[in-house]
């Protein structure tokens, strides 16, 4: 028996260092075997409970953490109790479980209520409450919330309360549009949350925040930086499981963005396994759909068809991703209607302003101007109200291509540049070529043959080296005269579609092409039901907007 005892506390010790090395698999294992020879208490529960979360079984850290739970309660230790019942709380929260969230809540605060004065759980009780209000779209409540929360952490000098409060609150001055303000704040957070004193998940949970926070708001240079320093420290635990996929997806996107598709790809892949192991991760979604735009951009529709849905099935909305594959395969309608509803049921001004340029792209295809410019117009002044560069670019390409559909080629011209000047600083070879490509067609309406056939030379040398085969052969078709995107129209509509738009009756276009007017009137019939437009001003926008009229055409 002593014998028996003796190795209980020695495998119970062994696990107690492992955690304290960061060795989470072998904290978890030595933890396990000595809660199978008698249980653990509270406080090692505790430490199970983290390992194993760590290690991405979640199920199993869950399930510790509410034992934790229920031995705190019988031993009557209502501070550990109530946080235990927190950490279960956000667990649901994090998938998506209101209900049992908000029971283990009221435990919480059940618990909290039965003692006087103040205590350190209060805090983290706020936390939840304030991040439903952030949810809810309250961010000014969740802001009072979460500054509560950091005085009663420098109260109890908790630091992984001041590291969540603190968080939470650069959350909320963001959602308040006081961008800088809030990135700031997170910046300074993050200097202290990688000290020992903050937990391993608070201090992953901090990365994954500042990062996503930094993307959110088009500030790639900081996003860049924190990746960067979330791969150093998920490096340093080689037994750690959760954050890498976070990690590994975070860097896909700056790679993809910097023109690096064939590593983006691999790490995208990558991430989707990370994160789909031991259990599905929440991010996996955003790891799937980051796959389908590298298919899409490289034109392999059907598997990014395949992934989009894939992702839709995940959490993660496939918009505006799978409207501009739409349109890509000649469904314009389809794209209109997506990328249409998608907008209007967004209010976050930062999630709205991703979905605003495919908004722009898409209407201009259906010939729907005036919305094209509405969304030209918002994007503009939410690019200047935030001060994104990113963004600013986005803006500057838009309204190019409104202006072009607009016939004012001499004023795209200055936007298209500001648009490409921007990407070229902010190394997004892709994008600065696509900029240049309208640039180029705004050279060739103000009849610069030259300048125009320059520009879709160095577009199509960065196309090609990117592997970005469907603007390969729409610079192609643009270089002879032809439409980089038709629609889906056959060769004899584009015909039809280009002597319309150039303003002749369907007589005059019968007779140019040599057919009945009863066959004009079938052919625009077509035209319009394939681009989702009902009238013959409609198809003019579509037809400038591709090149198809103007002094080359």
């Amino acid at each position: 028996m002593t014998s028996r005892a003796s190795q209980h506390r020695t495998t119970l010790r062994r696990g107690r260092e492992a955690f304290s090395r960061r060795a989470w698999a072998d904290a978890d294992a030595l933890l396990s075997a000595s809660d199978r020879d008698e249980p653990l208490g509270p406080e090692d529960l505790e430490r199970l409970a983290l390992a194993a979360q760590l290690l991405g079984r979640f199920e199993d850290s869950a399930a510790a953490t509410r034992r934790a739970y229920q031995e705190s309660v019988r031993i009557g230790d209502v501070g550990r109790a109530a946080r235990a019942a927190f950490w279960v709380a956000i667990d649901h929260l994090g998938r998506g479980e209101m209900a049992p969230a908000a029971g283990w809540l009221a435990r919480a605060e059940r618990l909290v209520g039965q003692e006087d004065g103040e205590r350190v759980e209060s805090g983290y009780l706020i936390i939840a409450g304030a991040a439903r209000s952030l949810a809810l779209g309250d961010p000014a409540a969740a802001l009072e919330s979460y500054a509560m929360a950091e005085r009663i952490a420098t109260t109890f000098s908790d630091p992984d309360l001041l590291t969540l409060a603190r968080l939470g609150q650069g959350e909320a001055l963001i959602g308040l549009r006081r961008t800088e303000a809030g990135l700031a704040l997170m910046d300074e957070v993050m200097v202290s949350a990688t000290s020992d004193e903050v937990s391993p998940v608070v201090v992953g949970i901090a990365y994954c925040s500042v990062i996503s926070s930094c993307q959110q708001v088009f500030d790639l240079r900081r996003a860049q930086e924190w990746t960067e320093a979330l791969d150093r420290w998920c490096e340093a635990q080689p037994q750690l499981v959760s954050f890498r996929g976070q990690c590994l997806l975070s860097r896909a996107e700056l790679k993809q963005f910097h023109g690096a598709w064939q590593e983006a790809a691999a790490e995208a892949m990558e991430a989707s396994q990370r994160l789909a192991e031991p259990e599905p991760d929440p991010a996996l979604g955003e790891a799937v759909y980051q796959t389908a735009e590298l298919h899409r951009l490289r034109g392999e529709l059907a598997e990014a068809e395949t992934a989009y849905r894939r992702a839709s099935s995940l959490g993660r909305a496939p918009e505006p991703g799978i409207a501009l594959l739409w349109l890509a395969q000649g469904r314009p309608k389809a794209a209109a209607a997506a990328v249409r509803r998608a907008t209007d049921e967004t209010t976050n001004v930062f999630a709205r302003a991703r979905l605003l340029g495919p908004l722009v792209e898409i209407m201009l295809a259906v010939g729907s101007v005036d919305a094209a410019r509405l969304a030209a117009d918002e994007m503009a002044l939410v690019a200047d109200e935030i001060g994104s560069r990113q963004l600013g670019a986005m803006a500057k390409r838009a309204e190019g291509s409104v202006l072009l559909v607009e016939d004012d080629p001499r004023a795209a011209l200055m936007a298209l540049r500001a648009s490409w000047t921007a990407w070229h600083e902010l190394d997004a070879p892709y994008e600065a070529a696509r900029a240049r490509v309208l640039i180029g067609v705004a050279c060739r309406r103000l009849g610069d043959d030259d300048a125009a056939a320059m520009e879709f030379d160095a577009a199509r040398d960065v196309f090609e080296r990117l592997g970005a085969a469907p603007d390969v052969a729409a610079v192609n078709l643009l270089e002879r005269g032809k439409p980089a995107l038709t629609g889906g129209l056959t060769a004899r509509e584009v015909e039809v579609l280009r002597l319309v738009a150039a303003g002749k009756t369907n007589r005059a276009v019968a007779a140019d092409l040599v057919i009945s007017e009863k066959t004009v009137a079938r052919h625009l019939s077509n035209i319009f039901d394939k681009l989702g437009v009902s009238s013959r001003a409609a198809a003019t926008g579509y037809a400038y907007e591709h090149g198809l009229i103007g002094p080359s055409a």
